[in-house]
């Protein structure tokens, strides 16, 4: 198996952090999305919507939807469980995962994408867009400060995938800078515990 991918997008980070966390190595190959390589005809030709991650599988089948990717190596190596262990746990991970998705990482996404100056001229950004998304942001850190308030990670006692997608979330809000208010004690607590893992370390932004 082949792995496209490119850390400094979320989704393909959110790929190798789950890589990591259960200790498979693959072949990668890193694509430079400021240089536009994921639009070069060679890769549109693995994936037509030009993005990463890509997985590439023994039989030449493309996998190209991060979620997707995560699965289908769950059900290959189960071990250590990262979407759940039963039908209720793989259910409660779902729900947390799926928000994660929708309420950090499309509103941090939407701040980043209509604020910031590398996607002039790459997309039609509206502004105003950008500033509801941050606010929605805001709003649903402040949410999620109350819901894990008593445990460690965000879908109960072990680190799940929902962990994995909310620490990317807050990556790419950082360079849209979205910041864990202070007073969101809880939160930061969790941040600052997934920011010590080795998976996020290897693969955060690196010293300048």
């Amino acid at each position: 198996m082949k792995l496209w991918s490119a850390q400094v997008a979320p989704n393909p980070r959110r790929v190798v952090i789950y890589l990591m966390e259960k200790g498979i190595e693959l072949e990668t190959v890193d694509i430079d999305l400021g240089a536009k390589e994921n639009f070069t005809p060679e890769f549109m030709a693995i994936n037509p919507l030009a993005r990463v991650p890509v997985l590439e599988l023994d039989d030449g089948t493309f996998l190209t939807e991060s979620k997707a990717i995560c699965r289908y190596m769950e059900e290959l190596h189960p071990e250590p469980a990262l979407m759940g262990t039963d039908a209720r746990d793989r259910a409660i991970v779902e729900m947390w995962d799926r928000r994660m998705e929708f309420e950090l990482m499309q509103n941090m996404t939407g701040a980043f994408r209509h604020g910031h100056p590398y996607w002039e001229g790459r997309i039609e950004q509206v502004p105003d867009f950008g500033d509801l998304c941050r606010r929605n942001a805001e709003a649903k850190m402040a949410w999620l400060d109350g819901e894990i308030a008593g445990r460690d990670f965000i879908a109960g006692d072990n680190l799940t995938i929902a962990d994995i997608t909310a620490i990317c979330a807050f990556g790419i809000g950082r360079i849209a800078r979205i910041k864990i208010p202070e007073e969101l004690e809880n939160l930061s607590a969790w941040h600052a515990r997934m920011s010590e893992r080795d998976s996020v370390i290897a693969t955060g932004p690196k010293p300048k």
